[in-house]
């Protein structure tokens, strides 16, 4: 299961930000993970390269105000995420035609795209679109709030998941004794 906190760090989200644009927003993301790409000549320029060119592949808005835009990196070992809560909504673009306030923008190296468009982009996307967890990421008054939500996000998640696998156990477990009780009653 993929954890927000594990590809996000506490230096890489933004609380309260202006921005006017879709490109203000690729500048900013561009400009706060430059430090943290190496191998590229123009980090700061690569990723805005990325970000945009994925851009028009198609719009990275999943609805309810919210966008995970993203894109390959050349170089790299690992994904480098960023998170911005906007002050004021932007037009996205997006397909239901809601602007935009919340941002978790991820730059994948080239070698793991394959096992993040499959299994952890869908895990995140549906993750974001929680509604709660929405509201409470716009109410946030400060970036170590907005860490803070996240951390509890992944925490309840975990407990999310084992309730599940729990459930499941039981139910096996009843159909085991149910199956058991009409073979001793044959």
């Amino acid at each position: 299961m993929t954890k927000f906190t594990q590809l996000l760090s506490p230096e890489n989200i933004r609380q309260g930000l202006v921005c006017s644009s879709k490109k203000r927003v690729f500048e900013t993301i561009s400009r706060i993970v430059a430090d943290q790409i190496h191998g590229e000549d123009d980090p700061e320029h690569s990723s805005f390269d990325c970000l945009f060119n994925r851009e028009k592949l198609g719009n990275s808005g999943l609805g309810n105000g919210v966008a995970m835009p993203k894109g390959r990196l050349h170089t790299g070992n690992k994904p480098v995420a960023v998170f911005l809560q906007l002050a004021t909504p932007i037009d996205y673009e997006a397909a239901d035609h809601r602007d935009v306030d919340l941002i978790f923008a991820l730059l994948i190296p080239a070698e793991a795209c394959g096992e993040f468009s499959q299994s952890v982009l869908p895990e995140l996307a549906e993750k974001l679109l929680d509604k709660s967890l929405c509201k409470q990421l716009r109410a946030a008054q400060s970036a170590e709030e907005i860490w803070q939500i996240f951390e509890y996000a992944d925490n309840h998640s975990d407990d999310e998941q084992e309730s599940e696998q729990e459930a499941e156990l039981k139910a096996e477990q009843q159909n085991t004794q149910n199956e058991q009780a009409v073979e001793t009653e044959q």
